[in-house]
């Protein structure tokens, strides 16, 4: 069981970085990315931390080794996501609850996965959870490998440059930015959120009226 000391290094992208270098970045963007216990890794704000933390010469890595590195370890997590998924199938869904794993996880990523389709592999990049979950879930409803291998590279092309030169130019252009940091953690997370809490939510509504047609037609 993970102490509180370890949770919260592992949730500060700033610990993160200071505590292992590059190798924990890229070990938890691996795990993040496709690992069921990983969801809580802070994967956007690590990026997006990491690049703000080269451009003010805090993170001694030049940009142009953590861009193709975590794109691997991205790309890298997601096919191990997407292989579990694929050999443990239904049993994931009917395995027990526990910090670590929530039917309401595959839930929101199945909702998300029906509406958006190939797109959700590129667009959950950008989710907390989703993020996690997708890959899973494309291995347990078995999407064709080409078409999953092509999306996989493609979402992690775009969340790993967006987010890592993100920060990297938020640091070029305010140098400052590392004294507000935490602020600006707050906000990603908050944006990242909120497609993720109304998706569940959308769905949890959805099968509220569901229930409540089908008893007034039993009734």
């Amino acid at each position: 069981m993970i102490d509180s000391e370890t949770f919260t290094q592992l949730t500060s992208p700033e610990k993160i970085i200071q505590t292992g270098g590059l190798l924990l970045v890229l070990a938890v963007i691996f795990a993040e990315n496709g690992l069921f216990f990983g969801f809580f890794l802070p994967g956007d704000t690590l990026l997006f931390t990491a690049g703000l933390l080269i451009a003010t010469g805090v993170f001694p890595i030049p940009i142009f080794v953590l861009l193709p590195s975590v794109f691997v370890a991205a790309v890298l997590g997601s096919l191990f996501g997407y292989y579990f998924g694929l050999k443990t199938g239904d049993n994931f869904r009917t395995r027990k609850e526990n910090f670590f794993f929530k039917k309401r996880y595959i839930e929101a990523t199945e909702l998300f996965f029906n509406k958006y389709g190939g797109r959700a592999l590129v667009l959950a990049r950008f989710l907390p959870i989703l993020r996690t979950f997708t890959p899973i879930l494309a291995g347990m409803v078995k999407v064709p490998f080409r078409e999953y291998l092509m999306y996989n590279l493609i979402g992690a092309f775009f969340w790993v440059f967006f987010m890592t030169l993100f920060g990297y130019y938020v640091g070029v252009w305010w140098p400052d930015a590392k004294k507000n940091l935490d602020y600006i953690i707050i906000g990603i997370i908050v944006v990242t959120w909120i497609p993720v809490i109304t998706t569940y939510l959308k769905e949890q509504r959805r099968k509220k009226q569901e229930q409540q047609a089908g008893e007034i037609k039993n009734s």
